[in-house]
């Protein structure tokens, strides 16, 4: 195996719970102090953070005590939106966007088109941040440059009422929870309530194409694509439709689950670790945090790592490194997790004034990296544009096989062949589960 996919992979499959002492959004970054040109305005553009509340939480907190340029955040609506934008400028001359924030996978895209400046000097500033080796070395995507500094992190989770607990199988550990155990969880939940009250965010804001992508399927074939149609696949798939029966009539609508929960309409949910803040933080003992559950070929997980980086046209990259320092410092990194629920990337103890809820996220997420059985899957690289396309084949072949019942076979043959026109199209390499590929991943 490359070193290069080795060193991925072991820094996305250990990502640690590493959150600074502070209390979440209760200590406050030190006030930078005005420059010569603080009246500048810069563009801080970002695929992260984007859904209304969360961009409103980094204006509003994150942003609040930086004064050495007026910030402007602006969220991509889409990967698309966000690579063409970028893209385009660099191809145009003339750049208006200062600072980045994204996900590894879209760096990747971008370094491929030379658009990402170097950034050496930030991560020696930055050295004694305690960012694991292991992430900064992912920030050089298999160059000899720092492309993009991490910036925070996350995964999904498993939330469920203590109301349910009672309802758990006979024998099975909520910590070490398979697919075949929930399963029979939710016959148990229905039949007490009488109705289906576990729930997953699968309307076209919601993402449950991240439940599909990275624990579902791979949970059932231990790989992604490469074994897309295969007996595990179809078993897997067949496992779905019994399941769904038992799942909430309302969770095709739902886009996060949080308030699901916090009504009573859903009482075991998955979702991203973000999207159950805040009923965590409301009502802490009410809900208990588990991993999602192993299947025949592992517990697969995804786990996510965001960085900062800037165009290589950039209007201000001094300001720009300048801001990355300050998103990287312990008051702000604190503030990241207290306010949108996404973990820092900087080395120090978890402090017990963030919450009892985090405090049983953290554990959770913890639990799901160190499982003997975990299978990190992780997040789509090198697709470009088509990163949207991708997450619709696999909302295409859950609609068609679960909601209209339709030959799974058939639907996993020609899914599968959109999923290869997609790799085609782009040229892109498997990546894990999936087994490094030479050229073109080739859909199985």
């Amino acid at each position: 195996m490359p070193p290069r996919r080795i060193q991925l992979l072991a820094a996305l499959a250990a990502i640690a719970v590493a959150v600074v002492a502070a209390a979440a959004g209760g200590a406050e970054p030190a006030k930078a102090k005005p420059l010569a040109g603080a009246n500048h305005e810069m563009v801080f553009f970002s695929n992260q953070l984007t859904p209304v509340a969360e961009a409103e939480q980094v204006r509003s907190v994150m942003l609040r005590n930086y004064r050495v340029h007026r910030v402007q955040f602006v969220p991509a609506a889409t990967d698309r939106v966000f690579e063409d934008r970028v893209v385009a400028e660099q191809q145009a001359g003339r750049g208006t966007i200062s600072v980045l924030g994204a996900l590894h996978g879209n760096y990747v895209s971008l370094r491929e088109r030379n658009a990402l400046l170097p950034l050496n000097d930030v991560a020696r500033q930055l050295s004694r941040a305690g960012i694991p080796r292991s992430f900064m070395n992912l920030g050089k995507l298999g160059t000899a440059n720092y492309q993009y500094i991490p910036w925070m992190q996350a995964t999904y989770v498993l939330v469920a009422n203590t109301r349910v607990l009672p309802l758990l199988p006979r024998g099975a550990d909520r910590n070490r929870l398979t697919y075949a155990q929930l399963l029979q969880w939710a016959r148990n939940i229905r039949q007490r309530f009488g109705v289906g009250r576990v729930g997953f965010p699968a309307s076209d804001q919601g993402l449950f194409h991240r439940f599909l992508q990275g624990y579902f399927v791979p949970s059932f074939t231990g790989r992604n694509v490469t074994r897309w149609s295969s007996p595990g696949a179809v078993a897997g798939w067949r496992y779905l439709r019994q399941l769904w029966p038992l799942v909430h009539p309302q969770s095709l609508t739902y886009g996060f689950m949080q308030d699901p929960l916090l009504n009573g309409e859903v009482m075991l949910a998955w979702e991203h670790v973000a999207r159950t803040r805040t009923a965590l933080l409301q009502r802490p003992q009410d809900f208990v945090v588990m991993p999602a559950p192993s299947g025949p070929n592992g517990r697969a997980y995804m786990p996510v790592l965001a960085g900062l980086a800037i165009p290589r046209n950039a209007p201000t990259p001094a300001a720009g490194k300048n801001f990355i320092r300050y998103m990287l410092s312990v008051g702000t990194q604190a503030q990241t997790l207290g306010s949108v629920g996404f973990y820092p990337v900087i080395s120090s103890r978890l402090s017990r004034r963030l919450g009892p809820g985090l405090l049983k996220q953290a554990t959770a997420v913890k639990r799901t990296q160190n499982a003997r059985d975990a299978l990190p899957s992780l997040l789509p690289i090198g697709l470009g544009a088509d990163g949207g396309a991708f997450n619709t084949i696999y909302r295409n072949t859950f609609r068609r096989i679960v909601i209209n019942n339709e030959d799974i076979p058939t639907v996993l043959r020609e899914e599968g062949a959109r999923l290869q026109a997609i790799f085609d199209r782009n040229g892109a390499r498997c990546w894990a589960p999936d087994p490094p590929s030479r050229g073109t991943c080739r859909v199985g």
